[in-house]
């Protein structure tokens, strides 16, 4: 087995090719939105930050979630596997990620009251459960796509 074979493979498993562009669609809807909220089509970051509407995360968990359901069988092993990782990541994202932004917030305020001459770090918030699910429902889509439309 070569090395380009591998690679081969991997590009045309449907599990990656659905993780795939689900991340890619949930980073430019983000781009969409924040640049359409602030009327500036500049808003590049939102291609690759995390954060903000849909959850990138959640996306791609869930299309791979949905791939192994279609293609192993939703009483597979496999899936059982995929659904609880992508449990764990969609709570993470809601529960302790945005607890650790709302705490980073409030220690950017109080640097900012004590006029601390150190550099700040930007803010990840986590994301709310509203972006979880737009994420999720993305990642549900994309995944039916590849699946009957791609395959």
């Amino acid at each position: 087995m070569t090395v380009w074979t591998v690679i081969t493979d991997i590009l045309s498993s449907p599990y990656i090719i659905a993780a795939a562009i689900a991340w890619i669609s949930a980073q430019v809807t983000k781009y969409v939105v924040a640049s359409a909220r602030a009327k500036n089509f500049r808003q590049f970051k939102h291609l690759y930050v995390s954060g903000n509407m849909p959850s990138a995360h959640s996306a791609t968990v869930t299309s791979l979630t949905t791939m192994v359901g279609l293609i192993d069988g939703f009483d597979s092993p496999l899936f059982a596997i995929a659904l609880t990782f992508a449990a764990v990541v969609m709570y993470d994202a809601v529960m302790v990620r945005r607890a650790s932004g709302e705490q980073g917030a409030a220690l950017v305020q109080l640097f900012g009251e004590l006029k601390s001459k150190i550099a700040l770090p930007r803010v990840a918030k986590g994301h709310t459960p509203a972006e979880v699910l737009a994420g999720s429902l993305l990642g549900l889509v994309i995944g039916l796509i590849v699946f009957f439309v791609i395959l």
